[in-house]
């Protein structure tokens, strides 16, 4: 029988969802990175940062008032979702979803979370779920830089590089199968607190990297890494991601993180050189009909 006084608390409002559920997540920087810097860019550029919709935001406490849970989804995204206790609040978050009204495209979770999920709003809806990516969440221990080092040197980028980064943004997406909605704002963003490192070898950039800001519960996020098919093999995306590594660190950070596409083992492969280590996956279904 359910316990009735674990339940699911939703709302449209992000000083609530701060309220109730900030210090669930950042008890866990690298595990809830994702639920911690899309609220960080919402306080930041406003609730229409990802999409003309507002956000909607959740999370599932029990009757001390305790949280154990938490979602967001800003539309057309995918709802976010972090790791759930137990069957009974993926069963009771697929109800609250389906009756709310508003329409769901997919789920972005840890995996086994995400597929529960994702099964259970199918055989409520009627819809299909179309697997996407596949990410790995890595958290790094201790930094060692490529060896040797490339040629070139690392540096801040600045709004004079909005024109290189705009078209990178726009490759990496592209890449990755992501677009990006709003690829200025997204860059300047990053330009506004220094988020964006180039390396580069005799004046000329080779290769970028991306750090979130520094995150409730002291954590940062490197992402995007890029660089130009023509320039890649040789070293150029290691060493602008230690020297944004060792910049995260210098601004705060107590746990560095990034996350990996799983059918790119050569990615995989350079973060753990790097010192970075696994922590677990995260998959992305989109729902059909």
């Amino acid at each position: 029988m359910p316990d009735w006084r674990m339940a699911w608390q939703t709302t449209d409002d992000l000083a609530a969802f701060d309220a109730a559920a900030l210090d669930f997540l950042r008890a866990q920087p690298t595990q809830n990175t994702i639920l911690l810097s899309i609220p960080s860019v919402l306080r930041e550029r406003g609730l229409q940062a990802f999409g003309d919709s507002g956000p909607r935001f959740g999370w599932y406490e029990d009757a001390n008032g305790a949280v154990s849970a938490a979602f967001l989804q800003t539309p057309p995204h995918p709802l976010l979702v972090s790791d759930l206790p137990d069957e009974a609040a993926a069963r009771s978050l697929v109800e609250v979803l389906r009756t709310s009204g508003r329409p769901l495209p997919g789920i972005n979770g840890p995996q086994p979370v995400a597929e529960a999920l994702a099964s259970a709003w199918c055989a409520e809806t009627g819809a299909v779920a179309r697997e996407g990516a596949k990410h790995r969440l890595y958290l790094l221990g201790e930094l060692t830089w490529p060896s040797p080092l490339p040629a070139g040197a690392a540096r801040i980028a600045t709004s004079d590089d909005l024109d290189l980064l705009l078209a990178w943004f726009v490759d990496f997406a592209e890449e990755v199968g992501d677009p990006v909605i709003n690829a200025q704002r997204a860059v300047v963003d990053r330009l506004d607190y220094g988020g964006l490192t180039l390396w580069e070898v005799d004046g000329a950039p080779v290769s970028m990297a991306g750090i979130t800001r520094l995150l409730e519960g002291d954590g940062i996020r490197v992402g995007p890494v890029y660089t130009p098919k023509a320039l890649r093999g040789r070293g150029y995306a290691a060493a602008a991601t230690a020297a944004v590594c060792e910049s995260a660190f210098e601004r705060g950070a107590r746990e560095v993180s990034l996350f990996t596409d799983l059918a790119n083992p050569t990615s995989n492969a350079l973060y753990q050189r790097l010192g970075f280590r696994p922590l677990g996956d995260r998959v992305v279904f989109r729902f059909e009909g």
